[in-house]
């Protein structure tokens, strides 16, 4: 039985999730006046492209290129993704002080070849995307500014001590897709991330929850791992997460907090493909609930749930039909899967 799911509450989701953006999308666009652009350089760089019409962006993607060319002193977007560039360094961007975003996805970059203070000198950089390249660790030093660092699909396995420490602005951490162990992580790595929202560690080798995240995190995702427990009072650090992620782990009944899921922030819990029996306990104030391709058997094993508006439970052990009993019990239910 499906049905329409609420359209309040997906606009709701979508505005939370928007809301790691917003701050750094306002300052992205909060340009100079037009003025301001008169004394700067406008010479191009003869490997990439500057259109007349954006004159703060250079397109420099998909040029076989090795090394990266001087950056005018005007430009605040940098295009070099899909090339094959293996080292940053600081030379480059000596006069690219306005620079608040780079992509310099699909590379060839390691951490040796990241020349120290190369990008801690970019003191207005917002955005920096170094995804698919050759980092073995998180890149550091980098510039307080920073408010999005992704670094998905690389073979990052270590974390050096203080490498967050300064990133007081940085909102969003994607790591998803490394080589990510439960000894990467200190109890103080994340110390500094005072304002990170959403931190993405899908796709590593974690075998248990990292510790002491950000107490300002609201989007935790972490499918794809092999997470066999929760510790009890985990969440109490992170009280305000709202969507949390763990499809493709290893939970198990007995890996759960007596409490199980049942705090409040949590609006949106994921725990498709892992080994639970019976359904946890969980918030009054839960919403979306997936639970589908464990080994639940039974249908009526439900906690206190009264605002459940989505529920997956297909791939279990349960057979249809529903019990009339269940969809009183969830008034709000809007869309059942089983």
């Amino acid at each position: 039985m499906i049905m329409a799911t609420s359209v309040s509450f997906i606009v709701w989701v979508l505005f939370i999730t928007d809301t790691v953006w917003t701050r750094s999308v306002r300052q992205v666009y909060d340009v100079s006046e037009p003025e301001d652009w008169a004394v700067h350089d406008f010479d191009c760089p003869r490997e990439c492209f500057c259109p007349p019409s954006f004159p703060t962006a250079l397109y420099c993607e998909n040029r076989g290129l090795k090394e990266i060319p001087p950056i005018p002193s005007r430009i605040w977007y940098l295009y070099l993704e899909n090339n094959m560039i293996e080292t940053i360094p600081e030379k480059p961007f000596e006069n690219a002080t306005q620079l608040r975003w780079i992509n310099l996805n699909k590379n060839k970059i390691t951490n040796y070849g990241i020349e120290k203070g190369a990008l801690s000198q970019l003191k207005k950089l917002l955005f920096l995307f170094l995804e698919d390249n050759e980092l073995e660790e998180v890149p550091s030093p980098l510039p307080r500014s920073l408010e999005q660092l992704q670094l998905a699909r690389n073979k990052v396995s270590r974390i050096p001590q203080g490498t967050f420490s300064n990133l007081e602005n940085l909102t969003l951490l994607d790591l998803q897709h490394n080589k990510l162990l439960d000894n990467a992580f200190q109890r103080d790595t994340f110390k500094g991330l005072k304002n990170l929202m959403q931190l993405n560690m899908a796709k590593n080798a974690l075998r248990n929850m990292p510790p002491r995240l950000p107490a300002n995190t609201m989007q935790l995702f972490l499918d794809n791992n092999s997470i066999e427990g929760i510790p009890e009072n985990y969440f109490n650090v992170i009280p305000k997460v709202a969507f949390l992620r763990l499809n493709h782990n290893k939970l198990s009944d007995a890996g759960l907090p007596s409490s199980g899921f049942d705090v409040s922030s949590i609006l949106d819990l994921q725990l498709s493909h892992n080994q639970l029996t019976k359904v946890p306990r969980i918030s009054a104030h839960l919403q979306h609930l997936h639970l589908d391709h464990n080994k639940i058997k039974k249908q009526d094993s439900f906690g206190y749930g009264p605002h459940l508006r989505y529920l997956r439970l297909d791939g279990n052990e349960i057979k249809p039909p529903i019990p009339m009993d269940l969809m009183n019990c969830f008034r709000l239910l809007q869309a059942v899967i089983i």
